[in-house]
């Protein structure tokens, strides 16, 4: 949340990317040609063989039909796209909630690769290899020094399923070189990145993406906090981009009743279709608050739409993305896949929530220009004509269509704290450097010390000594990052609170990483003083 404006473009190139795996229809599309189609087919074969034979120098005909393919497919929409087959495996990750591999987490630090940790019960854990663990070689090739990059590990790494990779390892005060011979296998991406609760009512659940796997993880969420005493629950979109409709679908069933309609999809070949709860919910009593930003985008939108339309809970925080439009996945013949926009959905009222993208740039940089125009810092900046006002089915409250879900709750972008050295550390990935080097250095001293995370996350200060190690790892990395006393006493708690927080997570887990975040997400903070207060019962919702 504190994050200074060079994040925007940042963060809006990780957001286009997810979204271009976003919000897919499982299904699979019969082709039937027109007849001015199959023309336009053979001309396109014309224009890739005439150049291949009589273009002046040689060219790659698989190259140049890719690149047109690419190039289609950008003058429809910002969201049909194209994967190569050598892709399709990682971009399927996300959305299919497991990968086959070996099962780390890992990072690249000085181009060396690093197992941050092991995923539980997976091949790498079961053999013994431990968070600090440095992969040297694989299948007896040195990895070292080679300018690695994570596409390259995930190439070495990933495989069939129950196929063998050699590694070796080396392991702190350990003198020789550890050989593994790991038997890959299935390994779970979970959807849930935390669940706790907050207090003795208030539960809480990050949730990162829409996979086939995220209904039952939030299920089991749910269970466990309603085990632990949970009557109200704050369920934290912040930066999820979205993922399959089916997804969202079953998750926004688990908090509505009575066959209430969720969402609608109708588009040139799909004719209307109505999604609507069906099973009896985890949750469909209590106090429910769904939290958005700017980067919650398609099946983000479709579950806070729901939620909003039927009065079942409120929405906290600020303007979500925008994304209306429907993906099918269609593979191809050599194996690769466009996922192509086949329908527009429409939420339960009947709102279109997709922005404007005539214009392509504008629409890639609009993150920018809403921040630019005030819209993050205050919620009067943004204007709607009535012609985007609807009203929710049960209280007849206003909400608003167009260009992504309106908060019934403004957070404003907190940006005090922020500051130029704050931000060049974020930028330099120092703050998690330095805390994964002095976990691997710590570990055995910090788990002594801290034997659980709640020892850790009430007595653990980031003290002078502390501090005094990062500032000499700091300059030991970029000489060039000036220290400064004035933006060190403008960010320096919250460079302290990112610090802690790297070291739950590689101590613990995702989960305890954003219990000791969380302390400053302002957007968080205010969900919990609405349940606290009168403010969500004057609203008097389907409850």
């Amino acid at each position: 949340m504190y994050e200074s404006f060079f994040l925007i473009n940042i963060y809006m190139t990780r957001l286009l990317s997810l979204l271009t795996i976003n919000f897919l229809l499982i299904s699979v599309a019969t082709a039937q040609f027109h007849p001015s189609e199959v023309s336009t087919s053979f001309k396109f074969k014309e224009v890739i063989d005439k150049v291949s034979r009589y273009y002046v120098d040689e060219t790659d005909s698989e190259a140049l039909t890719e690149t047109a393919i690419v190039s289609l497919l950008e003058e429809l929409d910002p969201h049909s796209t194209y994967i190569p087959a050598d892709e399709l495996q990682a971009a399927q990750t996300t959305i299919n909630g497991s990968f086959v591999g070996v099962g780390i987490r890992f990072q690249i630090m000085k181009d060396t690769l690093n197992v941050v940790a092991t995923i539980s019960g997976g091949p790498a854990e079961k053999l013994g290899i431990l968070p600090g663990d440095k992969i040297v070689s694989v299948d007896g090739n040195s990895i070292a020094g080679i300018g690695l990059k994570n596409s390259d590990v995930r190439e070495k790494l990933m495989g069939e399923l129950g196929s063998k990779v050699k590694v070796e390892v080396k392991r702190k005060r350990v003198n020789k070189k550890l050989t593994f011979n790991i038997t890959r296998d299935k390994i779970p991406v979970f959807s849930v990145d935390s669940r706790y609760m907050i207090d003795d009512e208030i539960g809480y659940i990050k949730l990162n993406s829409f996979s086939r796997t995220t209904v039952y993880e939030v299920r089991s969420a749910i269970r466990e906090l309603k085990g632990q005493g949970m009557k109200s629950l704050i369920f934290d979109l912040q930066g999820n981009g979205g993922g399959l409709l089916d997804a969202a679908h079953k998750l926004a069933d688990e908090f509505l009743s009575d066959e209430k309609l969720i969402v609608y999809s109708e588009g040139k070949a799909q004719p209307r279709n109505n999604l609507r709860a069906g099973i009896r919910g985890n949750f469909e009593k209590g106090k429910l608050i769904v939290l958005t930003d700017e980067y919650s985008a398609s099946a983000s939108e479709i579950l806070s739409g729901a939620i909003q339309d039927w009065d079942r809970g409120l929405v906290v925080g600020r303007r979500t993305f925008g994304k209306g439009l429907v993906q099918r996945p269609m593979g191809l013949s050599d194996g690769s896949e466009i996922r192509l926009t086949i329908a527009r959905y429409f939420t339960p009222t009947g709102r279109f929530i997709q922005k404007p993208y005539d214009d392509v740039e504008s629409y890639r940089k609009d993150i920018s220009e809403r921040y630019l125009n005030g819209e993050f810092v205050s919620a009067d900046s943004i204007k709607m004509p009535d012609s985007l006002k609807f009203k929710t089915l049960v209280k007849n409250r206003t909400v608003f269509g167009g260009g992504g879900i309106m908060p019934d709750f403004f957070v404003p972008l907190d940006t005090t704290g922020t500051s130029d050295y704050f931000s060049e550390l974020i930028r330099g990935g120092f703050l998690n450097t330095f805390s994964y080097e002095y976990t691997n250095n710590n570990r055995k001293k910090l788990l002594n010390k801290y034997p659980d995370f709640s020892d850790f996350n009430t007595s653990f200060d980031c003290d002078e000594p502390f501090m005094d190690s990062f500032f000499k790892y700091v300059k030991e990395q970029d000489s060039t990052l000036k220290y400064s006393e004035e933006d060190f006493n403008e960010s320096g708690e919250f460079i302290k609170l990112r610090l802690k927080a790297f070291l739950a997570r590689n101590l613990w887990d995702t989960s305890e990483f954003y219990q000791v975040y969380n302390s400053t997400n302002e957007i968080l903070v205010r969900a919990i003083d609405i349940l606290k207060s009168e403010e969500y019962n004057k609203i008097d919702l389907d409850n």
